[in-house]
């Protein structure tokens, strides 16, 4: 997943919302006459320069809806990226970013999501939900070096035959979850576990059919599921208010488009949420 998951850190910021500094009192002096959008240039399916992404389209819907001009800083998705991007003031918003994650202050959650297991729509593991499955024993499974799912794939037994794929690539040139699908649509590996609105995404775009399965019944920490969030500055509570408005008022646009991109989206309940007739 592109973004560090600081799941110990939810309890603190939750802390940090119901007594806020004194700094948070004021109402924020930052100029709202554009949308400015901190992003990275080429993080489908996330954001792009040619706006291509699901939170391009997001930001494009809360822009109209805001009635304000869309206005980008693109920074790479790495080291630095708030501190040269939210941090500056350049920008006033990150468009994806996990609750709880330092050190943005997150608005309302917009969409729960999980990693994935993909595997082939006609193979023997299509209905495989679980790693505790015993049919994983012995397969190859792709994962992304150093990302969570790694802690259940050594826990069921499953590391020894895993294929690692880079976590920190220059996604101009490389996309690790590409060539997971690739590998997976050709044989080279049996399944693949990515984050799922990657996974979903990629799985969509494949040439053969894809089963994409959250992964919401493993036992134990780290958590598979996230809440994705708005991230903004700490003291903004009137931005965050108006996005938290516009969350109510457009989720169901919001969910439409993430729906649209292949993004697997889960209730409350670790339930799916499917597209609506």
């Amino acid at each position: 997943m592109r973004r560090r998951l600081a799941g110990a850190a939810a309890f603190a910021l939750a802390a940090f919302a119901l007594a806020p500094p004194a700094s948070a009192q004021v109402s924020d002096l930052v100029d709202r006459s554009t949308l400015r959008v901190c992003a990275d240039p080429a993080n489908m399916p996330f954001t792009d320069e040619e706006g291509q992404g699901f939170e391009n389209k997001i930001a494009e819907l809360m822009a109209q809806k805001l009635d304000l001009p869309l206005d980008y800083t693109w920074f790479p998705q790495a080291t630095g990226f708030y501190r040269m991007t939210l941090g500056t003031k350049r920008c006033d918003v990150v468009m994806g970013y996990v609750a709880g994650g330092d050190p943005v202050l997150n608005t309302n959650a917009y969409y729960r999501s999980a990693w994935v297991l993909i595997t082939k729509k006609d193979g023997d593991l299509a209905d495989v939900d679980t790693l505790e499955d015993p049919r994983l024993k012995g397969r190859r499974i792709g994962v992304i070096a150093g990302s969570p799912p790694g802690d259940f794939l050594m826990r069921n037994g499953l590391m020894a035959m895993a294929r690692p794929y880079a976590l920190m690539v220059d996604r101009r040139y490389e996309s690790p979850a590409e060539t997971m699908i690739a590998d997976i649509d050709s044989g080279a590996v049996d399944a693949g576990i990515l984050w799922g609105p990657i996974g979903g995404y990629y799985a969509k775009k494949s040439g053969i059919p894809l089963n994409v399965t959250p992964l919401v019944k493993e036992k134990g920490d780290p958590s598979l599921v996230y809440r994705i969030t708005f991230g903004i500055r700490p003291g903004e509570l009137n931005w965050k208010h108006q996005l938290n408005q516009f969350i109510t008022d457009e989720q169901g646009a919001i969910n439409r488009i993430l729906l649209d991109y292949g993004v697997p989206l889960l209730d409350g309940q670790d339930r799916p949420i499917e597209q609506a007739p």
